[in-house]
């Protein structure tokens, strides 16, 4: 997969981005930066590409 390629995201987690992107260029933000950090803040709430909630368990079970 090409570096910024998207495709190995969930809906969910292209809309986030998108909510997010819009809010930070309402404040202000540049497009470039406000895309950057909001795929930022999607990788850091939930690791970043395909993870479904199901069928994931700690590594210590």
């Amino acid at each position: 997969m090409p570096r910024g390629d998207k495709s190995a995201y969930t809906n969910k987690q292209k809309r986030q981005a998108e909510h997010i992107e819009d809010s930070d260029e309402h404040q202000g933000l540049s497009k470039p930066e406000a895309e950057r950090r909001a795929w930022a803040t999607v990788n850091k709430d939930s690791g970043g590409g395909k993870q479904s909630g199901s069928g994931r368990t700690p590594s210590n079970r």
